[in-house]
């Protein structure tokens, strides 16, 4: 009989291929396979040549990029010195997640099935393209092609003589048991941050905390959106970044929502627990610490802002004792129910706390031990670098727009990470903010020659203020900027600061204010009224062109 071992690989960048290989695993267990479910960067890419049979779950990101957490993995399979046969052992399906509107659709999950094809590897189904554009999302693809890998996998890995498939009726155990510590145990300090390893810059896995020094609204208190210029002081940290560079911050939940949360679930917020995994071999959740209280897990770590997907309610129709709420929750988590469920959710935006007050009977139902099965973690967010270090050493500078937006629920939707950063008040305090830096897809020229051309309506802005902060630090000149807003008395972040550069000579602006008349104007009104400079520049400047959203 051949060993029943499955491995789940994904590769995942805002957590949908994450999602979907999750499920893949829930159903490996049902039939009873030993089943592990991997980021690929976590996973010793020199054991696949040991691996009878490994799914594939993986999302492209950006103009065809592999997701941050399969890149090592991706650099690794295309090492040109690879044998031919190496994996003429492994079985395998791939599985992508993409979306049709971009040139690049699903280019990551082809370009990996050809090269397991090139290294020996048997495949057991074509590629599977799941696309977002779709009416019912990818799961139109996924699903059918679930059913088919099942049938390929079990003709192959027959089920063990008198076990049968687990019925979807049934509940699988937990990732993990919280075992909750006597009230009267000793209290180690438990730091959030555990601190990077000495030398090493700080990384999702050892965020630093940075101070924040200054929060500064720089749109007109009139004027509709909250813009935030927010300065963090990186002294001692070993950050280094330079213009295009992109800072992730992690951000948490608001106190409101941790207290409803732990209201609607009954949990005692200062109550402590250490997590123990159902399975050996499951590793803990990376940045929780151990043991860890009520409070910090539903700040930290549980992402109750987040649209909740459809295996949310999948697991939810498990715990409800209430059979209305059980049959809108199944009808969710079916195929048939996916329009009503993007109604319910997806347009919206209702997030999932807000789901939960809408299943009460269920909500107060949930063993503590799924909280991990049933709601993600929280994850990093993005942002433009805007300062230079030459020009603000051990400083470091972002622009942050505020997110809040109406649907027709009747509380406005707000950003998670955006609130919470502008709610920071440094001067109540040391207030620290979790981040590390990451590279960026903006590359500035390294001849001092080469005059840059860039376009940054609003708070696209940011990276080009880093880039123009450091070019006029080396003392380059030939810096072109488009900048566009909707009033040149409310929304024109750091005028005088633009201002102060073009009378030195290190600038030259273009402002297009759209409703400061009567017709509107936007940056690409004032490209064309330039189009003269514009072609010069490129065609006897060799300019390079920046445009960022």
């Amino acid at each position: 009989m051949a060993k029943r071992r499955l491995l789940v690989l994904f590769g995942s960048q805002t957590g949908t291929a994450q999602d979907t290989a999750e499920r893949v695993g829930r159903e490996a267990k049902r039939r009873h396979f030993l089943c592990r479910v991997e980021a690929l960067d976590s996973c010793d890419v020199a054991n696949l040549i040991h691996e009878p049979l490994v799914v594939f779950v993986c999302a492209t990101t950006g103009q065809g990029d592999p997701p941050d957490n399969m890149k090592m993995f991706w650099r690794f399979l295309f090492r040109k010195n690879l044998p031919a046969g190496s994996l003429c052992q492994l079985d395998y399906a791939v599985l992508g997640l993409g979306d049709s509107s971009y040139p690049k659709f699903n280019f990551i999950a082809k370009k990996l099935h050809k090269r397991l094809l090139q290294l020996g590897g048997n495949p057991l189904l074509p590629v599977a393209l799941g696309d977002d554009q779709h009416d019912l999302g990818p799961d139109a693809v996924v699903d059918p092609w679930l059913v088919a890998l099942w049938d390929k996998i079990l003709a192959l890995y027959p089920l063990p003589p008198g076990l049968e498939i687990i019925s979807p009726d049934m509940r699988l155990p937990p990732k993990y048991t919280l075992r909750y510590l006597p009230e009267d145990s000793p209290h180690p300090s438990s730091d959030l941050l555990q601190p990077a390893a000495p030398g090493a810059a700080p990384c999702e896995l050892h965020p630093f905390a940075a101070r924040v020094v200054s929060n500064q609204r720089v749109t007109a208190q009139s004027h509709f959106q909250d813009v935030r210029l927010i300065e963090f002081d990186i002294a001692g940290s070993g950050i280094t970044f330079s213009a295009g560079d992109v800072v992730m911050i992690q951000p948490q939940n608001c106190p409101e929502d941790v207290q409803r949360f732990c209201q609607l679930l009954r949990l005692e917020p200062h109550r402590r627990f250490v997590l123990e995994p159902t399975e050996p071999g499951t590793s803990l959740p990376p940045l929780l610490p151990q043991p860890c209280t009520i409070q910090d897990l539903v700040t930290h770590y549980l992402d109750i802002s987040c649209v909740p997907r459809r295996s949310f309610f999948e697991l939810l129709a498990y715990f409800s004792t209430n059979e209305l709420e059980r049959e809108k929750l199944q009808e969710f988590s079916s195929a048939q129910g996916q329009e009503e469920l993007y109604s319910y959710c997806n347009r919206p935006r209702r997030t999932t706390l807000e789901a939960m007050w809408d299943f009460p009977h269920t909500t107060c139902a949930i063993p503590a031990d799924y909280l991990f099965d049933l709601i993600p973690r929280i994850r990093p967010r993005a942002f433009s670098i805007a300062s230079s270090m030459l020009a603000h050493p051990e400083r470091m500078q972002i622009l942050v727009a505020v997110v809040r937006y109406k649907t027709r629920l009747s509380k406005p939707r707000r950003g998670l990470c955006s609130t919470w950063l502008a709610s920071l008040n440094p001067e109540q305090g040391d207030v620290r903010v979790p981040l590390w830096v990451k590279k960026g897809g903006m590359k500035f020229p390294a001849d001092p020659a080469t005059p840059v051309i860039m376009i940054g309506p609003g708070t696209g802005v940011a990276p080009f203020r880093a880039a123009i902060q450091e070019r006029v630090a080396l003392g380059r000149r030939g810096n072109c900027l488009f900048f566009g807003c909707r009033h040149k008395s409310k929304d024109f972040y750091c005028q005088t600061e633009w201002e102060e550069l073009v009378t030195k000579g290190f600038l030259t602006l273009f402002t297009a204010f759209s409703r400061d008349q009567e017709e509107k104007v936007y940056v690409q009104h004032r490209i064309q009224e330039n189009g003269k400079l514009v072609w010069e520049l490129l065609n006897s400047g060799n300019a390079h062109v920046y445009l960022a959203g």
